[in-house]
């Protein structure tokens, strides 16, 4: 695992400035190019997302819902609350704002790719509609790009392995239950042995079940996961109400803090809230157009809407108050303690059974991650060989989620922040190439949308 760890962070370094260049460059062009328009229907967003617009006879597998659902379900989770930690723990609290600007970007560059996953959807082996970054890559660009989706493909096998959510669901059991203390002492490592084979046995249950099952569990779960977890967080906030604008300062004062800047510190800065903002939400990485291209309609732009809502429930929403929490009870200026431990210990000091609150939030945002995450491999896997082969991806997806209980949160994190990394330059070559055709569909529905109000 240390040989692992040390040749992940020795690349780590050279796929940063690519990921900065294409997510926080790539974005911002597509936020100037798009108008700001997809901002601007946030409310009819909202809308298509509630079915005002949905048609039962549109071709797809799913609603908007639960495919909105169900790509949350992938993204709301650990990410937002060790994630956001874990980001606080390396760049202090004015990472947060670095997490903010990456998100209102991502909002767009979801827009442009679940867009695109609608308008160039193909077929699998088995003559499955199928949407993602392969299938627009291979169609909008033509055959001579598809050495870019395999690519996509390779980088994706390893990126959506539940490394991180198992790793750190695992951490967050020791921690509250302390099994060797209140069960029986079998020592750590066998402990996290054992929650690791409980957790593959209760995913291989529902991924074996299809896209139907897991949008229907992850439909059930994310809504009231996440409402629970903003209960408990507005609880702190209405019990720590005076502390709560100079939380706010403390991230804007840190984000843009002259010594941090002189140090050589902000690129530093900027670089983790990036990453952080990505894996929260994982815009440009691609993963949410494999879900929203199974979306039952034949209109691109109302996806592209639907998922832009996706960052924003996630990250500014989600990760804003899971950072609100951490720096209002102290709980940052722990330099010992990371991930999932540091949340814990917001949540134990600020609320009656914080520490077991958490963990019921974070079983139900682990399993519901754990459970949409699989799919992804399985199109990748799909993609590069055949649909029969791609099944066989879900069981190293299971096997992993036992490597990942006892494997180190270092090795985890640069793991998945590599594959993504690497995810990222063959998306958004792809959305960047398509994103005019992406204006022209956009045009047109927003004159649609005008003509029928009218």
């Amino acid at each position: 695992m240390e040989l692992i760890n040390k040749f992940l962070s020795g690349v780590l370094p050279y796929t940063e400035w690519v990921m900065l260049f294409l997510i926080i460059g790539g974005g911002l062009f597509l936020v100037f190019y798009s108008k700001l328009l997809p901002y601007r229907y946030f409310k009819h967003a909202l809308a298509i997302t509630a079915g005002k617009y949905d048609d039962p006879n549109d071709p797809g597998e799913v609603s908007h819902l639960q495919a909105l659902s169900s790509a949350v379900a992938a993204t709301v989770g650990m990410g937002n609350i060790a994630g956001v930690a874990i980001a606080i723990y390396l760049g202090g609290p004015g990472v947060v704002f670095w997490i903010w600007v990456t998100a209102i970007i991502g909002m767009c560059i979801k827009f442009y790719s679940c867009s695109l996953s609608i308008m160039y959807r193909g077929e699998d082996s088995d003559g499955a509609l199928q949407g993602g970054p392969m299938y627009y890559i291979t169609q909008g660009m033509g055959k001579k790009a598809k050495p870019l989706a395999i690519f996509f493909c390779i980088a994706g096998l390893f990126g959506v392995l539940p490394a991180f959510t198992t790793n750190q669901f695992t951490q967050t059991l020791m921690s509250v239950i302390q099994p060797d203390e209140a069960i029986m002492v079998l020592g750590e490592f066998n402990w996290r042995l054992g929650i690791g084979v409980v957790l593959s046995i209760i995913t291989s249950f529902v991924i074996f079940g299809g896209l139907q099952k897991i949008a229907k569990v992850a439909t059930a779960i994310v809504p009231f996961m996440v409402l629970v977890y903003l209960l408990a967080v507005v609880y702190i906030l209405i019990t720590n109400a005076s502390n709560i604008l100079p939380s706010f300062g403390l991230i804007f004062s840190e984000a843009f803090n002259l010594k941090t800047v002189v140090t050589g510190g902000l690129w530093g800065l900027i670089i983790i809230g990036i990453r952080r903002a990505v894996f929260s939400n994982e815009s440009g990485v691609g993963t949410a157009p494999m879900f929203h291209g199974q979306s039952k309609t034949k209109e691109p732009i109302q996806e592209g809407l639907v998922a832009m809502l996706g960052p924003f429930i996630d990250t500014i929403i989600v990760c804003s108050l899971t950072a609100i929490v951490i720096i209002i009870s102290g709980a940052h200026l722990d330099t010992e303690t990371n991930g999932i431990a540091m949340t814990l210990n917001a949540f134990k000091s600020s609320i009656p059974y914080g520490g077991v609150l958490l963990m019921v939030v974070v079983s139900a945002f682990a399993l519901s991650t754990l459970f949409t995450y699989s799919y992804y491999g399985t199109k990748c896997l799909s993609f590069i060989t055949n649909a029969k082969i791609g099944k066989f991806y879900n069981f190293i997806y299971v096997g992993s989620i036992t490597f990942a209980a006892v494997a180190s949160v270092d090795l985890v994190i640069n793991l998945i922040d590599l594959s993504f990394a690497l995810m990222v330059i063959p998306n958004m070559i792809a959305v960047l190439y398509l994103a005019p055709r992406v204006n022209k569909a956009m045009k047109a529905y927003f004159l649609k949308v005008k003509h029928d109000k009218a």
